[in-house]
Parts: structure tokens; sequence; C-alpha cells
């Protein structure tokens, strides 16, 4: 029993060496779109019956995501909504930190973000045409943990993601 002990020990501490090597040694190069060589992607989008101006008001007010997006826990943005702040959330079970790296006043906002083994790029667009908004959104998944779990992570990503769109639209059209 004293052996079996001594070896299960020795290896959760090669998977723990492991994952920390993994953690440590990862980089990750944020950038204005997604990575389309990355293992997990998605592109999805919804028609919000609300002006663009409305739909980015409630977008851009990150300390408000949990009221309305229930996935989210909490969020704070770190400085005015433009490139270079950072929003720290956490959602799912992850704290999420993400630099925003583009923002185009009802039009576009894009940012990257790294949490647990994995690094995300998302590239979030606003149309608006005859008082209606059409929302797509891109983002792509990378990281070791990705690659691991990517027959989990993809199918998941497109429902995190169909939620976040419903959910806005919902918010939006109050």
């Amino acid at each position: 029993m004293k052996k079996f002990i001594k070896y299960f020990a020795v290896i959760i501490f090669l998977i723990l060496i492991t994952i920390t090597s993994l953690e440590l040694f990862s980089h990750y190069v944020p950038a204005k779109t997604i990575n389309n060589n990355a293992p997990v992607k998605t592109k999805r989008g919804i028609i919000i019956h609300a002006p663009a101006e409305k739909v980015w008001t409630v977008f851009t007010s990150v300390d408000k995501w949990p009221q309305w997006q229930k996935e989210i826990i909490s969020a704070s943005l770190s400085a005015p909504f433009k490139p270079g702040s950072v929003i720290e959330w956490k959602t799912n079970g992850f704290s999420i930190h993400s630099q925003l790296q583009t923002v185009e006043l009802n039009k576009e906002i894009g940012w990257a973000g790294e949490a647990f083994g994995s690094f995300a790029i998302h590239v979030w667009k606003f149309e608006e045409k005859d008082g209606y908004t059409t929302v797509t959104v891109k983002e792509s998944m990378e990281g070791w943990l990705v690659n691991l779990m990517k027959g989990y992570v993809q199918p998941n990503l497109h429902k995190a993601t169909e939620y976040w769109l419903h959910t806005l639209k919902q918010e939006s059209e109050k």
C-alpha cells in the first residue's frame, strides 16, 4: 500500500509540474482579429430590434453584465471603455482577464483574454439598418487545455455565444 501511495504521489507531482510548465511557458499574442488557425472557433449573429446605440450601451456597461447575462458572476472594467482597458470577469467557473483591442463607437469591439489553459479573441460587430441592429460575433480559442478538450469546448463555445447574443437581444429590446 505504501508503494502505491508513493507512486500515486509521484504521478500527481508530475502532473502538477506539467500543468505549471504549460501555464508558465504558454505565450499568446493579443490581436484585433480572431486566430483562424485556432483549434476552436465560432461565428454567430442575431438581429436585435433596437438601434445600435442602445445595443452598444447595454454591451459596454460591463459592470451590469451579470444582471442580464446570468452565466457571468462578476465583471468590472479597469478604465473607460477604450483600447488597452482591462475587463476582469468570472463565468462558468473561470476567472478571465481580457484586454480591449478594438473599440469603434457603435460599430466594433474586440478583446483578447486569458483563462486557465486557454486564450480567446472575441470580435463583436454592430451594424444598424432601419432601426435594427445586426450583431455578429467571431471568437477563436487556443491553449493547451482547449487542445486537450476540443471536442467539449467547440460545441459549448457555440452554445455560450448563442446565449450571449440572445440575452443581449432581450436586454436591448426592453
